[in-house]
């Protein structure tokens, strides 16, 4: 241990770093001065304290032919010389501002956001009131409300006895609501007792009507409010009711509804 703490030799100290050297206060800066003390290079790299630096300005102001003495300007090219090979532009040059910092982007972004706001405001426009007539309509659908009938109508009808037949016999309702009495002529037919079934076209199913009883001049009754039925054609088949309840097709007729 001893021998190798020999070999070793004392550890030497670390050398503290040697403080950058300042303008003492009253000292006056001069010529000499500036060159034993290197203010140049310390001014132009920062080094100086605030005090030296002012110091050193106000000589340079008082003396003016010390700026070429100490080739001030050559330093400064050297210097931008060192900065554009670095692909670095002059401390003086305006940087270029991002493209999104840009005003014709700014004002194109602007004009973006205002026509966003005005579309959103007209779609939430266009939304409410779609939702208010939905609203209602559900209302109206609920209430089933019907039209009061503003006139009487008696109409005589003559059904197909052959087949379904697509041409409406007669149109009712339509600007009012209005009571028709449908008079199905049925004398011919040796039932007296009839099965009435009501389609809407090419939809479904609106009412099946039992045993329905033809008058003593063989005339079969239907009164219809307009405003209870949907608009669209209706078609309507008769068929006898035998003793037993059997039916046959006996007639066919088609009306249209409007409102």
């Amino acid at each position: 241990m001893l021998m190798q703490a020999a070999q070793t030799g004392p550890t030497e100290p670390r050398r503290a770093a040697l403080p950058i050297p300042s303008v003492p206060a009253q000292v006056v800066m001069d010529r000499d001065f500036i060159a034993r003390n290197q203010i140049v290079e310390r001014y132009i790299g920062g080094r100086l304290p605030l005090k030296g630096a002012q110091d050193f300005e106000r000589y340079c102001a008082e003396h003016p032919q010390l700026l070429d003495e100490i080739g001030l300007t050559e330093r400064i090219n050297c210097a931008l010389r060192m900065l554009e090979a670095g692909g670095r532009g002059s401390p003086w040059e305006v940087r270029a501002r991002p493209r999104w910092q840009r005003l014709p982007v700014l004002f194109g972004a602007a004009g973006v956001a205002l026509l966003l706001a005005v579309v959103s405001l007209v779609l939430v426009g266009k939304l409410s009131a779609r939702d208010h007539s939905i609203a209602a309509l559900r209302e109206q659908v609920a209430a089933q409300a019907l039209d009061p009938a503003q006139s009487t109508r008696v109409i005589t009808l003559i059904p197909n006895r052959v087949a379904p037949s697509p041409r409406s016999l007669v149109t009712i309702g339509g600007k009012a609501a209005e009571m028709a009495d449908l008079k199905f002529d049925m004398s011919w037919s040796k039932y007296t007792a009839f099965r009435v079934i009501i389609d809407r076209g090419d939809q479904g199913r609106v009412a099946v009507l039992h045993n329905v009883l033809r008058d003593s001049n063989g005339i079969l009754f239907l009164g219809i409010n307009s405003s209870a039925l949907g608009p669209g054609n209706y078609e309507f088949t008769i068929e006898g009711l035998n003793w037993r309840g059997e039916t046959e097709p006996q007639a066919w007729a088609t009306i249209t509804i409007g409102h």
